[in-house]
């Protein structure tokens, strides 16, 4: 439990506001196609995920570096002879991904407008600049939230600043989102709250134990439910 009232909550945005990692399956399942005559798909996906891992502090998150990752696995899986009819698809997936309308999740926009202007409201995201603020604005939620953050990755310094900056230390504040280890467990070891809204699918880097004996975690099934968390710290 907070020690002061919570004034500051921080929402993550993939998977937390809207559907994500749903369609970076969808896109993996067409690569692992366009690659059957090369390799079966458990090892397409394993080498996908290496890449991936590998190209993180090169090409930070989202689409884009998936993109990239999938060209480079395509090269290796096939020993430089990816033919560059494949190459093209690869690049309309990518193109498709980012393209693709927005979907909120289930009792996001009534939660958040509950919520204004009764908290400060921060949007917390990590990814591509320009695809994640497409997708803030195709999604609607962008005038409920009183500032938004675009990072390139989430620590303890990260929410630590944020939520200072907000005016406010991170004690007073908290983070809300699907991945337990970007983040719940970085903004819990900041100090703050972490509500953790488990997503369907969720990508294997994000997996994390979680915190059940951390005293500020808390958990909750939908995004819906909140609200009547929030009562517990007023």
């Amino acid at each position: 439990m907070s020690s002061k009232p919570l004034t500051v909550i921080g929402f993550d945005a993939d998977d937390t506001l809207w559907q994500n990692e749903y369609f970076f399956r969808m896109t993996e399942e067409k690569f692992s196609d366009l690659l059957s005559d090369y390799a079966d798909s458990e090892h397409i996906t394993e080498r996908l995920l290496d890449a991936e891992r590998r190209n993180l502090e090169f090409y930070g998150y989202g689409i884009k570096g998936f993109t990239l990752s999938m060209i480079e696995t395509a090269i290796e899986v096939t020993e430089d002879k990816v033919p560059a009819t494949i190459l093209h698809d690869i690049l309309r997936a990518g193109r498709e991904m980012l393209r693709h309308p927005v979907e909120t999740l289930p009792h996001v926009r009534e939660t958040l407008t509950d919520l204004s202007g009764h908290y400060r409201l921060v949007m917390i995201t990590k990814g591509d600049l320009f695809d994640q603020e497409r997708k803030l604005a195709q999604s609607g939620l962008g005038d409920l939230f009183d500032d938004v953050q675009i990072v390139s990755e989430k620590n303890r310094y990260t929410y630590q600043r944020i939520f200072s900056a907000a005016g406010k230390t991170p004690n007073e504040s908290m983070m809300v989102g699907n991945s337990l280890k970007s983040d719940i467990i970085p903004a819990i070891e900041a100090g703050s709250v972490g509500v953790h809204i488990p997503h369907d699918l969720t990508w294997v880097h994000e997996h994390a134990e979680a915190p059940i004996n951390a005293t500020r975690f808390h958990s909750i099934t939908h995004f819906g439910e909140l609200p009547e968390l929030l009562t517990k710290f007023r």
